[in-house]
C-alpha cells in the first residue's frame, strides 16, 4: 500500500517533466506536441454513448502492427461493437490510422495517474480493455478493477531480464499483475514468469505476430524495388538503433573486402526511429558512401544507379516492402543489449534472417526461428559480415533458409482465433457498461 501511494505521488512530480519532454521531442517529431490534453484524460469529443466498445491499447508501431490481425478479427466477429485504439507515441497513432482509417476510434492513453485514467474510462466506457504485450501500469490496472472494466493482458511476454526487475518489488508486484482479469501469454516461459509475479488465469495463446499478413500492395512495392535494384544482391538492416549503424557499416566494409559480390551488394538501412534519419544520413556522408533516401527516390521504373551503395529507408509503414526487396535481413536492436526487434514479419515475407546476441525481448520466437533453420545468430560485426558473405554467395543455402522462414511463419499461426474466442467471455453479451 505504501509503494502504491509513493507511486501515485511520484506521478505528480513527473507529469510536468513529461510535458516538457513531449515538447522537446516535438522539435524532431511534431506529433508529440499534438493532443497533449489526451495524455491527461481530456478529450475534445463528448462522452461516448455509442455501441458497446472494445478498447485495445498498443503503445507504439510494433504493438499496433501486432494488434492488426486481432482488431480485424474483432471487427468481423463483433460488427455491433465499436473499437477504440489507444497509443502512447505519435508513430503508433499514425500506424493505426494507416491500418484502420475510420474503422476504429483512436486517442492517446493517459499517463498512469488515477484522475486522468478515471476520466478516460468515464469518457469511453469500454466493455473490456485489451492491452498488448508488456503494458503493466499499476494505476491503470487498479482503476479499471475499481471501475468494473475487465482488463486483459494480451500477447503477453515477460523476458528473464524483465522478470528479474519486476521480482525486486517482491509481494508488492502481486496485486499489480494479479489485477488483470486474464493474461494471454505468448509462450510457456512467459506464462510461468507472469504467474510467479502474481498473475491469475494465465493461458498460453501463442504470438499474434505470426498472424500478421504482409499487405499485398507492400509486397508488390518491394518486388518493384527489387527489379530497380538490378542483379546485385541486397541485404537489409531493419530497425537499427542508436550505435548499431556504425556496426552495420563495419560489417558492410568487411563484406565488401571479402568478395566482388559483397562489394557490389546493396545495403538498405532502415533506422528504427524517424527522428534519427538525418543523423544516419550524416553518418553515411562522413564515411563517403553514396546513398539515396527512400523519400527522394522517385516512384516508377527508373533503375537505381549502380554507384549507389546504400538506400536509406526514411519512410514509415513500408517495412514489409523492405523485407520483400531483400535477399537477407539483419534484425536491429540485437547487436547491442537492446532486446532486438520483431523477426516474424521478415519470415512471413520469406526473407532469411540474421540477428545478434541480444534478442531477449523475442527469446521464444528467435530460438524457434533458429531451430527451424530460418535464422542465424551472430555475436558481432565480424560474424555478421561472415554470415552475409556466406548467404549472398550461396544461392542454394539462401533459398533453403527462405523456404524455412516461410514455413516457420505459417506453422505458428492461430493465436488470433484463440484470443478472440477467449474474449467472448465479455463480448458475446454485447452489453455496454452503465454509468
Amino acid at each position: 500500500m505504501l509503494l502504491r501511494l509513493v507511486y501515485r505521488a511520484l506521478w505528480w512530480i513527473v507529469a510536468p517533466l513529461a510535458v516538457i519532454r513531449l515538447w522537446w521531442r516535438g522539435r524532431f517529431e511534431p506529433g508529440y506536441r499534438r493532443h497533449i490534453g489526451e495524455r491527461f484524460g481530456f478529450y475534445d469529443s463528448p462522452t461516448y454513448t455509442g455501441r458497446p466498445l472494445i478498447w485495445v491499447h498498443a503503445v507504439s508501431v510494433g504493438e499496433t502492427r501486432a494488434a492488426q490481425p486481432l482488431i480485424d478479427a474483432l471487427l468481423e466477429r463483433y460488427p455491433s461493437h465499436g473499437i477504440l485504439l489507444t497509443h502512447m507515441t505519435p508513430t503508433g497513432r499514425a500506424t493505426g490510422e494507416n491500418l484502420f482509417g475510420d474503422r476504429v476510434l483512436r486517442c492517446y492513453l493517459p499517463y498512469d495517474m488515477v484522475g486522468p485514467t478515471r476520466r478516460f474510462l468515464k469518457q469511453w466506457r469500454p466493455s473490456v480493455g485489451v492491452v498488448m504485450e508488456t503494458e503493466v501500469w499499476p494505476n491503470l490496472i487498479f482503476t479499471c478493477r475499481e471501475g468494473g472494466v475487465p482488463l486483459v493482458l494480451t500477447n503477453a511476454r515477460m523476458s528473464a531480464r524483465s522478470f528479474r526487475r519486476a521480482a525486486r518489488f517482491g509481494d508488492a508486484a502481486k496485486p499489480v499483475f494479479g489485477g488483470f482479469s486474464r493474461v494471454f501469454a505468448q509462450s510457456d516461459a512467459d506464462a510461468e514468469r507472469l504467474r510467479m509475479l502474481g498473475a491469475n488465469d494465465v493461458d498460453v495463446m501463442g504470438n499474434l505476430k505470426f498472424d500478421m499478413t504482409p499487405p499485398p500492395a507492400l509486397l508488390a512495392l518491394g518486388a518493384r524495388w527489387r527489379e530497380r535494384f538490378g542483379e546485385r544482391k541486397v541485404w537489409l538492416a531493419a530497425s537499427t538503433r542508436d550505435g548499431e549503424e556504425a556496426l552495420v557499416l563495419q560489417a558492410r566494409a568487411m563484406l565488401a573486402a571479402a568478395s566482388d559480390v559483397g562489394r557490389r551488394s546493396l545495403l538498405v538501412l532502415v533506422p528504427r526511429h524517424p527522428q534519427r534519419f538525418d543523423e544516419v544520413a550524416t553518418m553515411l556522408e562522413k564515411v563517403r558512401l553514396n546513398y539515396v533516401r527512400r523519400s527522394a527516390w522517385p516512384d516508377g521504373d527508373t533503375p537505381l544507379p549502380a554507384d549507389v551503395d546504400v538506400v536509406l529507408g526514411d519512410s514509415m509503414g513500408e517495412m514489409a516492402a523492405y523485407f520483400s526487396a531483400a535477399d537477407v535481413a539483419f534484425i536491429g536492436g540485437s547487436l547491442l543489449p537492446l532486446g532486438g526487434q520483431n523477426l516474424i514479419e521478415a519470415c512471413a515475407a520469406g526473407t532469411p534472417v540474421i540477428f545478434g546476441p541480444h534478442m531477449f525481448n523475442f527469446t521464444q520466437a528467435s530460438e524457434n526461428a533458429l531451430a527451424a533453420g530460418a535464422a542465424r545468430r551472430v555475436s558481432d560485426a565480424g560474424e555478421l559480415a561472415t554470415a552475409l558473405a556466406d548467404l549472398l554467395l550461396n544461392d542454394d543455402r539462401r533459398l533453403a533458409m527462405r523456404t524455412a522462414a516461410t514455413l516457420f511463419a505459417k506453422q505458428h499461426q492461430g493465436a488470433t482465433a484463440r484470443t478472440v474466442d477467449a474474449l467472448g467471455r465479455w463480448l458475446d453479451t454485447g452489453v455496454a457498461p452503465q454509468d
